[in-house]
C-alpha cells in the first residue's frame, strides 16, 4: 500500500509520540539512579554512582533478587513442561472439547491480575493450608506458572503449525520410531520456540507484582514487591531507582533474545535443520 508523504509524516509523528511516552519515563528512572540529589531535582545537580554501590550492598535488595530468580526459574520450568504437553495434545490430536481446552489454557493471560490473584489466594487457603502448606515461594511459583504456561503454549503451538506433517511421515518411512522422530525431527524444530517461550515466561514472572501480592507470604519478597514497599521511603528512593533500572535491563534482555529467535525461525533455517535430521535417521 502506497502512502502519501503527509500520511507518512503523520504516522511517523504518532509512532514517535507513542514510543516517547513509553521509553522517556524509563530513561528518567535510569537518570535518577545517577542523580546526586535525593529529591530528584531537575535538571540533576550532578551525577554519582553512590546509589549503585548502596544497592549492590543492600541485603534486602539482594535477597529479593534471589527470590525473584528462583520464582522465575521455577515458574518457567513448570510452564515449559505443561505448556509443551498441552500444545502437543491440542495440535496433534482431535478430541471432543479441543477448542475449549485451548481457550481455557489461554484464558489466564487475559484475566486481570487482581482477579487471578484473589482466585489463587482463595484456592491456596482452601486447599493447601489444611495440608500444612502456607504461603511462600511455592505458592508464588504456582501462581506465576498459571500465566507463564500460556506463553510457552502459544509459542510451541505456533511452531507446530509451521512444521509440515510430511517431515514426521518421512522419518517414519525411513524406519524411525516415534521417539526417534521426536528427538531428531520435532524437538530440533521446536528448540528455538521453546527457548523463546522460556525467556518470555521468565521475563513475565520476574516483574510480576499483582499476583505475587496475593500469593506470597509475609516473609517472601520478590524484587518488584521490594521496590513497591520501599518506594515511599525517602532514604531508599535513589536505591529503588537503581533496582528499577536493573529490573528494566533484566526484563529487556530475554525479550530481545526471544524476539531475535522468533524472527530467525520464521524463515527457512528450520527446514534446513530438519532436512539434516531426517537424513541422519537413515544412518540409525
Amino acid at each position: 500500500m502506497h502512502l502519501s508523504r503527509t500520511a507518512r509524516i503523520v504516522l511517523g509523528c504518532i509512532t514517535a509520540t507513542g514510543l516517547a511516552l513509553i521509553y522517556l519515563p524509563l530513561l528518567l528512572v535510569l537518570l535518577n539512579s545517577l542523580n546526586t540529589d535525593r529529591s530528584f531535582a531537575w535538571p540533576p545537580s550532578g551525577l554519582t554512582g553512590e546509589w549503585w554501590g548502596r544497592a549492590l550492598h543492600s541485603p534486602g535488595a539482594r535477597e529479593a533478587l534471589w527470590t525473584s530468580l528462583r520464582a522465575g526459574l521455577g515458574a518457567t520450568a513448570i510452564a515449559l513442561v505443561l505448556g509443551s504437553l498441552a500444545a502437543f495434545a491440542v495440535h496433534r490430536h482431535r478430541f471432543f472439547g479441543r477448542q475449549t481446552v485451548s481457550f481455557l489454557i489461554v484464558l489466564p493471560i487475559a484475566l486481570p491480575g487482581i482477579v487471578t490473584g484473589i482466585a489463587l489466594n482463595a484456592a491456596f487457603r482452601t486447599v493447601l493450608e489444611p495440608l500444612g502448606i502456607g504461603f511462600g515461594l511455592f505458592t508464588v511459583v504456582v501462581g506465576h506458572a498459571t500465566f507463564c504456561v500460556v506463553i510457552v503454549f502459544n509459542n510451541v503451538a505456533a511452531r507446530l503449525r509451521r512444521i509440515a506433517p510430511s517431515l514426521a511421515e518421512a522419518s517414519a518411512d525411513l524406519g524411525a520410531r516415534p521417539w526417534q522422530t521426536l528427538r531428531y525431527v520435532t524437538l530440533p524444530a521446536l528448540g528455538p520456540a521453546l527457548f523463546a517461550g522460556a525467556l518470555l515466561a521468565f521475563a513475565l514472572s520476574f516483574d510480576e507484582v499483582v499476583v505475587t501480592t496475593f500469593t506470597a507470604g509475609a516473609g517472601t519478597k520478590t524484587l518488584p514487591i521490594w521496590i513497591y514497599e520501599n518506594l515511599a521511603r525517602p532514604n531508599q528512593a535513589p536505591v529503588v531507582d537503581v533496582v528499577a533500572a536493573l529490573l528494566i535491563a533484566l526484563s529487556t534482555i530475554p525479550v530481545y533474545v526471544a524476539q531475535r529467535l522468533s524472527s530467525d525461525t520464521a524463515g527457512g533455517r528450520p527446514r534446513l535443520l530438519l532436512g539434516h535430521r531426517v537424513g541422519h535417521l537413515t544412518r540409525i
